[in-house]
């Protein structure tokens, strides 16, 4: 009888991962989510250290990475597997030892992160791997046999980037904490600016793109604004003295910021300097002016919570993209729209961003300008618009003008102000006149024009300019709500003459503009138009995918996280469970669960259950084991406030304890509403400019409308939102409106959550997910 012929398991699957070019905060999230992925899909990861160079030299430079060997590595800035321009590369020659070490060492996949140039090479690298294969055969460096199993070469591409200087994609790896460092620097100079009326012109990055300087003038309120993409007008030296000076003498601030890019220049292409821009001030308008040019310490830092959210989430993207791509379809670059994480044809996306380039060398400006993505192009409209607020030529005849007023619902979220002061710029340039409704609903009907500080008032530009980066809300926010005096409200609407109502918070300010709908038939005053947008830090609103605050309270979270796992690294055997806000939604915890690289995340959509604590007290305690104490990263466990009403953060912190029977220790940790606390995020600076003056055209497009007319149409009661790819309004009434189709009332949150598939990301990267899997089979094969 012929013995049984058993078959050789299966080769795995070998990426490589490398940075190149300029490092960029996020770059080891997205090769820590590589590594962990691959190793999930039971790949080999294998790191490429200083980039091409290692991949040309080989050599200790190719090593593979074990699980452990990435722990951490979401909290350090820079790139820990290094970055080198490599010349060899460059050349046939480079590219054929960089083939024959992937060869010999087994890689047929790569993840590159890097700028357009290192992806370009990447590309180049993959169309000639064929060619590069037959050489080297040729030349008897290897043999058929050793090259016949890697004929195809798979690439995918992560844009790393602090310009955000790429087509295609909204964002890249390390554009947001970039602009958090300059935003920081700013904020850091707005109090000596303002104590001695000077002036400041701030140099940031960006050669060939001005995303950098367009967002933090926009973050910061910056009364000039220089980008290579749209050069000023000849003459802007008249110009911008002319709007410094308004803003100083005839509206009383005191304080002047300029932000310039360095490839700033003229629309004869001639260089724009920061010196000659402080040259200008001084000596045209006698302001004591300084320059500041921020260099380098834009690249540094460990990543903000956006760039290892969206760097993670690439990262594993990226290693499903090379188990999915055919050996005939283009190099996919990975990128983002909105909150989708999509992939993109490489090249098309390199020649986009090539092409904005060219049209800026031509002089065609304006050609360049709609080459960047369409939402580049808007934000510098809205910066425009709001930096100039009384322009004539922008304002709208007598009869469109418009009453709008502001109110503000909910628990405090950073955005809220720098929401406001966008709607009152915006509302101040085309001619409506803004009133702030102080203290919220009870505000309104409490007090009345005859109080000797009426908390209905106009709001004037001095006023509103200071809130651009302020946190929390200068004219007040509570959670009560217009059906505690319907009869009341009304009453105001018609005492303060409304024409319209925007209003900013959470799921309060959802149900009150529900509220509000819903009483139209028996008051006409509500029959204006009412918009809603979303701000808390719990990101709970239907009809959207972003809620502004949620991106500063992440950042807080991430910061106070990092301090609790430092603390846990230094005593090497301690576990934090850490307590998140967030209401009935998980969304926070989740989310920065992803962001800190925590072991588990408890989140009220899943429940706590006894068979759950002991499976994560098992996975604690063999983690702990096979590091033996060696490894310095500390564990975190993230609980959502409302995940159980029996199993608090401190009873869990308490159970791991007991069951880890002196291996290891816990403990509990409540940053409690430090998380609602804090300058706004850039992030949500810039998005609550550009949803404010949504909302305001939106508002707009109802001017001069009878109110039976405007009652009749859905979308006059709406909220902003993202979803998907897109931002859009959503209609709130009606059969197919947000209250009945996508609300669920008694948890005060959506139906559907978009982001609960991130926790499968959570699980996967910590290990959890494959810890249950062997649970599972565990429990099977004993039965």
């Amino acid at each position: 009888m012929e013995p049984v012929k058993i078959s050789e398991p299966a080769k795995k699957r070998r990426i490589g991962v490398l940075t190149s070019g300029g490092d960029a905060p996020g770059m080891n999230g997205a090769v820590r989510a590589v590594v962990r992925m691959a190793i999930h899909c039971d790949c080999e990861a294998y790191a490429i250290f200083e980039g091409y160079e290692g991949l040309v030299n080989g050599g200790n430079m190719i090593r593979q990475m074990h699980w452990e060997d990435v722990r951490g590595w979401q909290s350090r800035g820079g790139t820990l597997i290094g970055s080198a321009r490599c010349m060899s590369f460059r050349e046939r020659a480079g590219r054929i030892r960089a083939a024959k070490n992937m060869v010999l060492r087994g890689i047929d996949a790569l993840v590159v992160c890097g700028g357009d140039g290192s992806l370009t090479g990447a590309d180049v690298f993959r169309d000639e791997w064929p060619g590069l294969l037959a050489e080297l055969v040729a030349e008897g460096e290897l043999t058929k046999e050793q090259v016949e199993p890697y004929k195809i070469l798979n690439i995918v591409g992560l844009v790393g980037s602090i310009d955000n200087d790429m087509s295609g994609t909204d964002a890249t790896i390390g554009c947001y904490s970039s602009l958090t460092r300059i935003c920081d620097a700013v904020d850091d100079v707005f109090d000596t600016a303002f104590s001695h009326q000077r002036g400041f012109v701030i140099e940031v990055m960006g050669r060939h793109c001005g995303w950098l300087a367009l967002m933090s003038a926009i973050s910061t309120g910056a009364d000039w604004l220089f980008i290579p993409e749209m050069p000023p007008k000849d003459g802007w030296e008249d110009e911008m003295c002319s709007v410094i000076t308004k803003n100083r003498k005839e509206r009383g601030k005191r304080r002047t910021i300029v932000i310039v890019a360095e490839g700033a220049q003229d629309r004869q292409l001639n260089k724009i300097s920061s010196n000659t821009i402080k040259d200008i001030l001084t000596q045209r308008l006698g302001l004591d002016t300084r320059t500041t040019v921020l260099g380098h310490t834009q690249r540094g830092g460990a990543a903000c919570a956006y760039d290892r959210w969206l760097s993670t989430l690439q990262g594993v993207e990226a290693v499903r993209a090379v188990l999915e791509t055919s050996p005939e379809s283009p190099v996919p670059v990975i990128t983002i729209r909105e909150n989708k994480i999509m992939r993109t044809p490489l090249m098309d996306a390199v020649q986009a961003t090539k092409d904005v380039t060219a049209k800026i060398h031509a002089k065609d400006f304006a050609g360049a300008m709609n080459e960047r993505d369409a939402e580049f192009k808007e934000y510098y409209h809205a910066y425009l618009n709001t930096a100039t607020p009384d322009h004539p030529k922008m304002a709208l005849p007598e009869g469109k003008r418009m009453r709008i007023a502001i109110i503000h619902v909910g628990a405090p979220a950073g955005g809220m102000n720098p929401a406001t002061r966008a709607a009152v710029a915006y509302c101040l340039t085309r001619g409506h006149t803004p009133i702030a409704i102080h203290n919220g609903f009870p505000g309104l009907v409490r007090h009345h024009a005859d109080e000797p500080v009426s908390s209905v008032r106009e709001v004037k530009w001095l006023e509103a300019d200071s809130w651009v980066n302020e946190g929390g809300s200068d004219i007040g926010t509570n959670r009560s709500l217009p059906s505690q005096d319907l009869e009341g409200t009304a009453k105001c609407f018609e005492l303060y003459k409304f024409d319209a109502l925007f209003i900013v918070g959470g799921f309060e300010a959802f149900t009150a503009a529900s509220q509000l709908r819903q009483a139209r038939d028996k008051y006409d005053a509500f029959k204006i138009p009412l918009v809603v947008l979303p701000a808390t830090i719990s990101n709970n609103v239907p009809g959207t995918e972003y809620s502004l605050g949620s991106d500063t309270c992440l950042n807080t979270l991430i910061d106070f996280c990092d301090a609790i796992r430092q603390s846990a690294s230094s005593s090497r055997r301690r576990v934090f469970v850490i307590e998140t806000q967030g209401g009935k939604s998980g969304y926070i915890a989740t989310t920065a669960g992803l962001a800190v690289g925590a072991v588990a995340v408890y989140i009220p959509e899943e429940g706590i259950d006894i068979k759950t604590l002991s499976h994560d007290i098992d996975f604690l305690r063999d983690n702990f084991i096979r590091d033996k104490g060696a490894n310095r990263a500390g564990k975190i466990i993230l609980r959502n406030e409302c995940a159980s009403s029996t199993y608090t953060t401190q009873f869990i912190a308490d159970m791991i304890k007991e069951e880890a029977k002196g291996r290891f220790e816990s403990r509990a940790a409540v940053p409690g509403h430090f998380q609602q606390g804090g300058k706004p995020s850039p992030m949500d600076r810039v998005r609550a400019l550009r949803m404010a003056i949504k909302c305001m055209q939106h508002i707009e497009s109802y001017a001069g409308q009878s109110r039976d007319a405007i009652a009749a149409d859905p979308l006059s009661v709406t909220v902003i939102g993202v979803k998907g790819s897109q931002v859009l309004f959503s209609p709130m009434g009606g059969a197919t409106g947000l209250e009945e189709t996508e609300t669920d009332w008694e948890r005060r949150r959506p139906k559907s959550e978009f982001w609960l598939e991130l926790q499968d990301v959570v699980n996967v990267l910590s290990g959890r997910a494959a810890s249950r899997v062997q649970e599972t089979w565990s429990c099977y094969e004993s039965t």
